[in-house]
């Protein structure tokens, strides 16, 4: 059994589940963004609390996560690594999911997944006081322990050539969920020019990985038309842009549109 998520709800879906990173230590802002009528027949599913290259501790965690999942999205926390105490901290302080990044092996996925699950198929130590608290209508207890096992997201990121070496056994290991693409790191981790052939290679070798082990297939976008090629290739959870990438870019076009110097590009800030 496991109980809901937005996350889940979204992965299910016949249309990709779309998030966006979070940068900013900043409930208001994520709030803002969730909040209310979004103009759109889709709404974000998921956002992605990066604590690894952001400005987010796991002191925020707890906030975020609240604020996230009231608003019916889920929190999903990218840890610094892959470490069991780490992923613990983001887990009891309610995340829907936690993301790791470099995955490099089957062994690195087997020992995420041990840790994000409760004994005896992992070995997360026991302690979600707090962790029902972001999960609207999910009671603390049995309905919480039992079930949190089937019903948390996990998620990998493949960004380095190892990674996509070993991405078949990656993806059949089972607990996995997403295979998640970060192409900046990608790129950097493989010595190829970003969008470049080989780069582009990489990626369609994970998407199809992913899929044919029955996973799904995430990956870091730039901007809404990035995301919309990445939709049409047939990635099934998308991040349009980063909160920082927004609000720069925003502000800087307002800023040209009053002097009347035209408006720029959308910004390519990412991870």
């Amino acid at each position: 059994m496991s109980f809901p998520t937005a996350i889940r709800a979204g992965l299910q879906g016949s249309t990709p589940a779309f998030g966006f990173w979070l940068t900013l230590p900043s409930s208001g802002l994520a709030k803002t963004i969730l909040h209310g009528a979004s103009g759109s027949a889709t709404r974000f599913s998921w956002v992605l609390v990066d604590a690894e290259h952001g400005l987010i501790s796991d002191q925020h965690y707890y906030e975020l996560n609240n604020a996230i999942g009231h608003e019916n999205a889920s929190p999903i926390i990218r840890v610094p690594w892959a470490e069991e105490w780490m992923i613990k901290r983001a887990l009891d302080s309610g995340a829907h999911g936690i993301m790791t990044p470099m995955c490099h092996s089957e062994a690195d996925a087997t020992k995420i997944v041990k840790y994000t699950r409760y004994p005896p198929q992992g070995t997360r130590g026991y302690g979600p006081m707090f962790a029902t608290h972001s999960l609207p209508g999910v009671n603390p207890g049995p309905e919480y322990d039992d079930q949190a096992n089937a019903s948390l997201t996990v998620c990998v990121q493949i960004e380095s050539r190892s990674g996509v070496e070993n991405v078949e056994k990656i993806a059949a290991v089972d607990g996995i969920d997403v295979l998640f693409i970060g192409p900046f790191d990608l790129a950097k981790q493989m010595n190829v020019t970003r969008g470049g052939e080989e780069h582009e290679a990489a990626i369609q070798r994970i998407l199809s990985a992913a899929h044919n082990a029955g996973k799904k297939a995430a990956i870091f976008c730039t901007d809404g038309s990035d995301a919309r090629n990445r939709a049409q290739q047939g990635f099934d959870m998308i991040s349009v842009n980063t909160d920082v990438g927004v609000i720069r870019t925003g502000m800087l076009n307002e800023l040209k549109t009053a002097t009347g110097e035209g408006v720029q590009a959308s910004s390519r800030q990412g991870y």
